[in-house]
């Protein structure tokens, strides 16, 4: 399980002593970085300091107008520079983020790694990889952005530690959108959702991350290439799959069919016994053979759910035939909504471990609310592939330390939220009230911005006008 906290100097006998430090932690993270945002000589790190205090920073709109609004000193130019055309290393910053993240959590069978993708509605066709696309946090095909994101889940701990954005064909296509927005020769290849998630378990691999196994959901589980893939690289998974995968529930013997005498004359080996669909099986099962587990303490109690468990085998040309687990869940209630899974680990493996496995899914959801609601992981105002990498690598920065926030304080404060962390950062980090003049500096500077916008809509305008 996640490691129990260093115990640090008390701030008094009163519960949460250690939170009034948060600033003091804030800037040490932040100078743990600092090197990352070193360019061509430049220091790019008060910027960064200046995105991650914005990120942070509660109930403030995470554009750059608002952030360096919370900044007297600051400008929005800056932070835009920082963000969209400074070329910081945002894969070192992502790497580092992992690496802390596995140092807090990481274990070699408690952890996980969970691969999961999130949608970014966007108006428009300007910005990197955007296309009318399934979205998947809104369940329908919307016009956005989607990113593969890896996450390190540890019981109820959990930080996002990798992201790459989806590129669809329609980019990869065109090397005038490519073009325009910056992506790197390395990348403009199209690869599928499965190719990037591999990417994503390789570099953690490389990297000496701690975690026990690979999850994720049935839009990587299908065809079984990323599971076998997982295989070859000597890792546990556990990984959904849609109603109709196929399995075998005895090892399926080879053979060449015989010949029909039309069409080719045979000659590669396939099953001599047909496949069942897994929710055939399931439906065959009497109730007897479902168990209950208990897979998390929830805000009403014990969460629980009714499973079975069975050794199948699958096949695939290209891979040939396994010997894995069937694993499949339901509402113990309503006796609905079926979760299928399959995995690789010992036979032995009992279902407990399998139940626990599966439902670390569902931290990962929450780790895209934090991300999403406390951080500004959906604001950004960027259009290109570094911009839109560099946003990421900030917000996988604040939820890293959010998550090192509440190891420090999971004894004081148990409850500890991402809004809790942005209300005391605001706090700490904002303590002194603007005074009138600066309201007055913040209002013009907002009229300035309008006024000069109003202005360049004008003469957009004008210039439609005359080239029609």
């Amino acid at each position: 399980m996640a490691q129990r906290p260093k115990k640090g100097d008390a701030h008094g006998s009163m519960p949460g002593g250690r939170l009034a430090a948060v600033a003091e932690r804030f800037f040490s993270f932040m100078n743990s970085y600092a090197g990352h945002f070193r360019v061509h000589l430049k220091s790019q790190a008060s910027n960064a300091a200046a995105y991650l205090k914005g990120l942070t920073t509660k109930d403030l709109k995470k554009n750059m107008e608002r952030m360096s609004e919370a900044d007297s000193k600051r400008t929005s130019d800056p932070m835009q520079h920082f963000i969209t055309d400074s070329p910081w290393p945002y894969r070192e910053v992502m790497d580092h983020v992992a690496c802390d993240t596995s140092a807090a959590i990481g274990d070699e069978y408690d952890a996980g790694l969970i691969i999961d993708e999130s949608g970014i509605v966007k108006k428009g066709d300007q910005s990197v990889g955007v296309a009318r696309q399934w979205i998947g946090n809104i369940g329908k095909v919307e016009n956005g952005q989607v990113g593969v994101y890896g996450s390190l889940v540890n019981g109820s701990y959990r930080s996002i530690i990798d992201a790459r954005l989806y590129l669809p064909k329609e980019w990869t296509s065109s090397k005038k959108r490519l073009d325009k927005a910056k992506v790197p020769e390395a990348e403009r290849s199209f690869k599928t959702k499965e190719t990037i998630a591999l990417e994503i378990v390789k570099n953690a691999i490389e990297l000496g991350l701690k975690f026990g196994w690979v999850g994720g959901d049935a839009g990587y589980g299908k065809n079984l290439s990323f599971a076998f893939e997982i295989e070859r690289l000597n890792k546990v998974f556990l990984l959904d799959v849609h109603k109709d995968q196929l399995i075998y529930l005895k090892e399926p013997q080879f053979q060449i069919p015989e010949y029909s005498g039309r069409g080719r004359k045979p000659t590669r080996t396939k099953p001599v016994i047909e496949p069942i669909r897994v929710d055939a099986w399931a439906e065959s099962q009497p109730q007897e053979s479902w168990q209950r587990a208990k897979v998390r303490l929830g805000t009403k109690g014990p969460v629980e759910y009714e499973y079975l468990t069975a050794r199948i085998w699958v096949y695939e040309q290209e891979y040939g035939i396994r010997q894995w687990h069937l694993v499949i869940r339901r509402d113990p209630e309503t006796k609905s909504d079926y979760k299928y899974s399959l995995s690789n680990p010992p036979e032995s493996t009992p279902l407990e471990r399998l139940a626990y496995m599966r439902a670390q899914r569902y931290w990962v959801e929450r780790s895209f609310e934090d991300a999403k609601q406390n951080f500004g992981m959906a604001d950004y105002q960027v259009r290109t592939w570094p911009g839109w990498h560099h946003h990421m690598a900030m917000v996988m920065m604040a939820m890293v330390f959010l998550l090192m926030e509440k190891i420090e304080n999971q004894e004081e404060t148990p409850l500890l939220t991402g809004r809790d962390v942005n209300e005391l950062l605001t706090f700490y980090l904002y303590k002194e009230s603007p005074t009138e003049e600066e309201i007055y500096r913040r209002i013009a500077t907002r009229h300035k911005k309008r006024q000069r916008d109003i202005e360049n809509r004008s003469r957009r305008r004008a210039k439609s006008l005359v080239s029609t």
